[in-house]
């Protein structure tokens, strides 16, 4: 078999990654016009996360259910109709004069993207056969959106500087052209006529309710208080969800999720460094952007630009990182990437009142390079070994990691800011208290790093230890 690629499965790669370019890309859209956003809808530091922790809880606690959903009704249907969702959401946010109303539209978005990037990704895992051929599609896929998650960031900067609110519309015509594409170019599934009675309703209601009040609890954990009534009861409420969901798959005849799947520890562990990953990288650049902005008083386009060497960088490792992680392992190739963002970190606890220019872009391409080699090996091990049958389902798994390490990562980097900056500080109390939030990120990349060393290790232990004993 030809390892180049037909002009077929050229369309369909430029489609898929087109669509998570645009999932990550409305992730990180409006980061850097935050402050843009309180000023112009009167929002304080509270409010303003949840314009980004609305999108994380809608997209975290909808993934289960959207994976699951393009196994059952059909991965290029739920593509399309997310698609469409995710356009008129974006048009709503574009008009909001209410700060309730936007944050509204921003779990909207996150509820599509739910659905769209578990259908994308299996539309491509079953598209390709597993090993060098899937590991390059899922490398130029990786790309994509690591691509769009910093790509978002510069033209948020952009944007911001005509208006907040073009950061919103951008969405729209992009969304709108890929669904068009998306109709043309990815084939129908082929259901049969039993396949809606193959959903499992009771356990997807319990799954999503018990993620959707777990991520909720962790947003408002910083304000509320870790062990306060509401926080505690929050806590509760989805450990009994989730006990309910666990009892419902252990009766129903076709479960959302067959746990077997957990069986696994590659897969167990590319979640766990998913969750990591893209916590550290969450809370690194709500900490950096306003850091920037409200300390430095850099304009969003001026941070937007700043943030383009993340870009730069991910745009050339990012499609060759898949085809690297082949020869010298994804482990590897993930300790590498876990290095580099903690490199990031410690290159950023240099800031002042007043920082040079270089020690924010080499802690920017520190931060690209490390999300460029570790976020495609993450997703090649998420996936090796899954039945087709099963992709979306793995998809939305890895899917979830991601939002709910984005969600926990970043309530604990805001209660740890906001601990350590007093009510009235000054400007060094102030670079102090998002020192302490660089810390929270230096951890998490620490952490990173020794599940990846354990699973690059892994090998050797289990040589030794089925040698025999002298």
């Amino acid at each position: 078999m030809t390892d180049r690629w037909t002009t077929q499965e050229k369309l369909l790669l430029a489609v898929i990654c087109g669509v998570v370019f645009l999932d990550t890309l409305d992730l990180s859209l409006v980061q850097v016009a935050l402050p843009a956003i309180g000023s112009g809808l009167h929002l304080g530091e509270g409010s303003l996360q949840w314009v980004v922790s609305a999108f994380v809880l809608g997209y975290g606690g909808f993934l289960l259910l959207g994976g699951r959903c393009t196994d059952v009704l059909g991965r290029r249907r739920v593509l399309l109709v997310g698609l469409v969702a995710l356009a008129a959401a974006s048009a709503l946010g574009t008009v909001a004069s209410d700060g309730t109303l936007l944050i509204a539209t921003r779990f909207i978005k996150g509820v599509s993207a739910a659905f769209t990037a578990p259908a994308a990704l299996s539309i491509l895992t079953t598209s390709f056969a597993e090993g060098q051929r899937r590991n390059r599609a899922l490398g130029l896929y990786a790309a994509g959106a690591a691509a769009g998650f910093t790509f978002g960031l510069v033209v948020g900067g952009l944007l911001t500087e005509l208006s907040w609110r073009y950061t919103f519309a951008a969405v729209v015509p992009v969304a709108l052209a890929l669904c068009v594409a998306a109709r043309r170019i990815v084939r129908a599934d082929a259901q049969t006529s039993t396949t809606r009675g193959q959903l499992d309703l009771g356990g997807a209601v319990l799954v999503t309710g018990a993620m959707l009040v777990f991520v909720r609890a962790i947003v408002v954990a910083p304000e509320a208080g870790w062990l306060s009534a509401q926080t505690l009861v929050s806590f509760g409420l989805a450990v009994a969800l989730m006990a309910g969901f666990v009892g419902v798959e252990r009766r129903v005849e076709r479960p959302l999720v067959r746990f077997g799947i957990f069986r696994s520890a590659l897969l167990v562990r590319a979640n766990v460094g998913s969750a990591l990953l893209f916590g550290g990288a969450t809370a690194f650049n709500v900490v950096n952007t306003l850091y920037l902005q409200d300390v430095l008083g850099w304009s969003p386009l001026e941070t937007g630009l700043a943030f383009m060497a993340s870009s730069l960088v991910t745009a050339f490792v990012g499609p060759r990182a898949a085809a690297l992680a082949s020869r010298v392992g994804a482990d590897r190739l993930a300790l590498a990437g876990g290095f580099a963002t903690l490199l990031a970190s410690l290159v950023l606890l240099h800031i002042g009142t007043r920082t040079d220019l270089s020690v924010i872009l080499g802690a920017r391409v520190f931060a690209g390079l490390g999300f460029a080699l570790a976020y495609p090996c993450l997703n090649i091990q998420a996936l090796s070994g899954v039945r087709d049958d099963e992709q979306g389902l793995a998809s939305g798994l890895v899917g979830s990691s991601f939002q709910m390490g984005g969600a926990i990562v970043l309530a604990i980097t805001t209660a740890v800011l906001m601990g350590a900056t007093p009510e009235h500080a000054t400007a060094a109390q102030t670079v102090s208290g998002f020192k302490a939030g660089i810390g929270v990120t230096a951890v998490v990349n620490g952490l990173l790093i020794l599940l990846s060393l354990s699973g690059a290790l892994a090998p050797r232990i289990r040589r030794l230890s089925l040698q025999p004993t002298a």
